[in-house]
């Protein structure tokens, strides 16, 4: 079946095409979800939500664009707002950080070690990290997505910057300090 045939049967709430459309899909969204989520099974969860909220909203979608693209922002924006509703905002002054630069070596820095440090930085961090560093969103997207002010946005990228810098340089400390 088409993605155009399947699409056509969700919005008629087809549960076999919803179904198939979620088994087509489901592991190209739930790595998403685990950038927007504070552990696995809030990106589980996350993940559910998500889709629930796809099918729901199917008739919203006119066939134009990427349909992937469409879904993707529904799940980013389905993490944000379950974040936005269980999570009290910490106050954050709004202080502009000079960006730390970082240098990282391949062969000395693992992606999966990069992913693992990313994910544990705090949860306002790792949002506008992942929004401004990995899914490219300015900082006034990302202020209006999260519902904070540009100022906070660019210094909670450079916090987030800064924690992933010293984390990176304590761990090539350790490897260093260990082949003596």
């Amino acid at each position: 079946m088409s993605i155009k045939q399947l699409i056509r049967k969700c919005k008629k709430q087809d549960i076999k095409a919803q179904e198939e459309l979620y088994k087509m899909f489901a592991h190209r969204l739930f790595p998403v979800c685990l950038k927007y989520s504070a552990s696995y099974q809030q990106a589980e969860d996350n993940m559910q939500d998500a889709f629930l909220m796809i099918f729901k909203s199917m008739s919203q979608y006119r066939n134009k664009g990427s349909f992937e693209g469409w879904m993707k922002r529904i799940v980013i924006n389905t993490c944000l707002q379950k974040y936005r509703t269980q999570t009290v905002f910490e106050i954050i002054r709004e202080d502009h950080y000079k960006e730390p630069e970082i240098e990282i070596d391949e062969d000395e820095v693992s992606v999966d070690y990069l992913l693992e440090i990313i994910q544990k930085l705090p949860a306002r961090y790792r949002q506008v990290f992942n929004l401004y560093v990995l899914d490219g969103h300015s900082h006034k997207e990302i202020a209006e997505i999260m519902n904070i002010s540009t100022g906070t946005s660019k210094s909670n990228l450079a916090r987030a910057r800064m924690i992933l810098k010293e984390k990176i340089e304590s761990s090539l400390y350790k490897s260093a300090a260990r082949s003596i």
